[in-house]
Formats: C-alpha cells, structure tokens, sequence
C-alpha cells in the first residue's frame, strides 16, 4: 500500500497545489497533525445541529467517565433525512479520527470539515465540498479518503490527504445507482462507506435500497473500479460494518435484527459465514473492541455484544440496557471503554469493557444539541 500512496501523492499532486494557490485558506496555518502529541483520553461526539453543526469535546477519566471540554463549531450545517426521530443521518461514521485528523460530515450543507486533533481540543483545518449530495459517512486508508453522500441516488466521492489537506479528485466519483424517489427516505439511503483493513477494496451498504453490500475494488493509484459488485441480501437491510481480526466483514442487519459475517473474495463477492441474532429491535449500528463487537438496537434501547470466536464465528455476549434510541458507539483506542450515543435525548451512556466483553456503566453525559444526532470517536 506503500507504493499505492505514493502513486496517489504524486497523481493528486498538481490538483494540491491549484486548490492550495487558488482556494482560499478556511484556517489559520496550523502546524500538520503530526507535530501534536497523540491524544489517548478524548472523546468527541458530533451534534448535527440544523442551524449549525459542532463537535462536542469531552475528557475521559480514569473509570472512563466524561467530562466536557469545548464545544468547536464545524462551519457547517446538519441534516435530517425524512422520517427519521433518533438518528437524522442513519448512518454510521459520520465523525471519525485518523492520524491526528477528525472529519466530520456537514450533511445540511454538502461540505466535510477536518480538524486538527490537539489534545482535547479542536483546530479547525478545511471545510471541503463533499462532492455529491447529503455526506453521512467517512472511510479513510493510509492517504485516501472517501465519502458516501446519500441523496440523489448516492455517491462516493475520493479525496487525497496531502499533510493536513484534503484534496478532491473529481474522477474517483462513482454514482450507486440507487433509487432516490424510495421511501421513507431514512431506511432508503446508503448507511456506510469503509475501506477493508487491507485498503484494497471499498464497501457500501445500501440498507432498504436494494439491500446489498457494494464492493468496489480500488485500483494502485487509489481510484474505486468503475462499478462495484452488488452483494444483495434480500430483507437483510444491511446498515453498518466493521472488521474481524480475520479480515471478515462485520454486518449489523437492521431487517433481520441480527449480525452477519463474511469472508470478502478477491473478486468483491461475500460468503456468509455466521449469523447470530440480537432478539432485539432496529439493529443498525456495530463497533468494535479488541475481539468483542457490539451492535446498537435503537428500537430497543440497548446493545448486544458478540465475542469473535474465530473464524467469524460469533459467541453471544447478551443485552445490555441504554438510555432510549440506542444509535452509533465508539471503543477507546485502549479497548478498555465503550462509549453509545442515544438520539432520543442526546446522551452518551459510557461503559467499562471487561476482560469478556461484558459491559458495566460508568455514567452518562447529555450531549448539548445533540437530540437526534450520529457521530462519535473515542480515542
């Protein structure tokens, strides 16, 4: 991937420097990321406001328990897709860190918006089109980044990260073809992008609209292949994903309440592998920590945990109570702590991971504007 990156730089690297000359600066010079001291105790939730989209910083303490720090305005607007209550985005990986980078979408407003992370606090870097219509997710690899934008059918749009700088790359735009007059609008568009741990492939999930897994391949320079292969799951309503230690593929099913692996081929086609059952209500959200994963139940208020049991084999770990709407959640970098937004009133419940998986809560903080909101990442 090495090679890869470089092939990009040197590709984008006459794009960088027209926007670098020609757009002007979003920020005062801020050092590049790398310069700051790697932040091991924050966590930031992003409010998705209407009026006006922020990131919320909070501290954490030693018994995982938050403690606001600042509050840093994106430069954006939130959105709401039609019919949602708890989760305006229905989306996961709205807000995510990279390498002492946090983007966080702008849906109301199209653009993406990159911090620099210092500490507990935010420097805000760029605010950027997101190249399409309504962004709710972001993926990041190495130097590349993509964004799925929902409306009008769904996007993904490339950019490359050149220092602290995003840089859009107008030919790794690739429309998904999804039927943008479906309704209710919320449970019809597309609920994530995110790379394989390998980088060398591209998954969507297209939830009700069509009820597939999207695979595209990505090519050495980091361009998506021209169409992805449609893994359809019919009633399945794929929602989230994330990663085995294995590589497989981790589904959260908002049709089926329930959480699927699979092994990716090289060819972008999926073979089930498991599929466990939450018993629960809109399954729609999954994180992970270390070998346990835990998957959101917003219809619910809780949140199943599962043990890897190799293989993509799942082990049931139970139920866990939250406080109402259960929707995205983030792992500390240390594994130790779990930290579950709740739309219905803007709350993140945060528990202590055991050396099983099993949660104990550790307290709750209310999120200042965040009723209805996504997007949390937990350092």
């Amino acid at each position: 991937m090495r090679t890869a990156v470089r092939l990009a730089l040197a590709g984008a690297a006459a794009v960088a420097a027209t926007a670098l000359f020609a757009t002007p600066a979003l920020a005062s010079p801020t050092p590049p990321a790398a310069a700051f001291a790697h932040p091991s105790s924050a966590v930031f939730v992003q409010t998705d406001g209407l009026s006006g989209n922020a990131v919320v910083a909070y501290d954490r303490a030693a018994d995982g328990s938050l403690h606001q720090a600042g509050t840093y305005p994106t430069g954006g607007l939130g959105g709401q897709l039609t019919g949602s209550v708890v989760d305006h985005l229905a989306s996961q990986g709205s807000l995510v860190y990279d390498r002492g980078l946090l983007y966080a979408v702008n849906a109301g407003s199209n653009t993406v918006t990159v911090f620099v992370v210092r500490g507990d606090r935010l420097i805000r870097l760029e605010v950027i089109g997101s190249g399409g219509a309504f962004p709710v997710s972001v993926a990041t690899h190495g130097a590349l980044v993509y964004v799925l934008n929902a409306r009008n059918g769904g996007t993904v749009q490339g950019f490359v990260r050149i220092g602290d700088v995003l840089v859009r790359v107008p030919s790794w735009n690739r429309a998904l073809g999804l039927d943008a007059a479906q309704t209710p609008e919320f449970t019809s568009t597309p609920g994530q992008v995110a790379f394989t741990p390998d980088g060398s492939k591209l998954v969507v999930t297209t939830k009700g609209n069509g009820s597939a897994i999207d695979v595209f391949g990505v090519n050495r320079l980091g361009a998506l292949s021209p169409q992805p292969v449609k893994n359809v799951e019919p009633t399945a309503v794929p929602f989230a994903v994330t990663f085995d230690a294995g590589g497989h593929l981790v589904v959260a099913e908002a049709g089926t309440n329930a959480v699927a692996t699979f092994t990716i081929h090289a060819n972008g086609t999926l073979a089930p592998v498991a599929l466990a059952a939450t018993g629960q209500a809109a399954t729609c959200w999954i994180a992970g920590a270390g070998a346990s994963f835990y998957a959101s139940n917003a219809g619910s208020g809780s949140v199943s945990g599962y043990r890897d049991a190799g293989s993509g084999a799942l082990a049931a770990l139970g139920n866990t109570a939250t406080d109402a709407g259960t929707v995205d959640a983030a792992a500390s970098a240390d594994g130790r702590f779990l930290y579950v937004e709740t739309g219905k009133a803007g709350i993140v419940d945060a528990f202590r991971i055991g050396a099983g998986g099993s949660l104990t809560p550790v307290g709750s903080v209310v999120v200042p504007g965040a009723v209805g909101a996504e997007g949390i990442a937990a350092l």
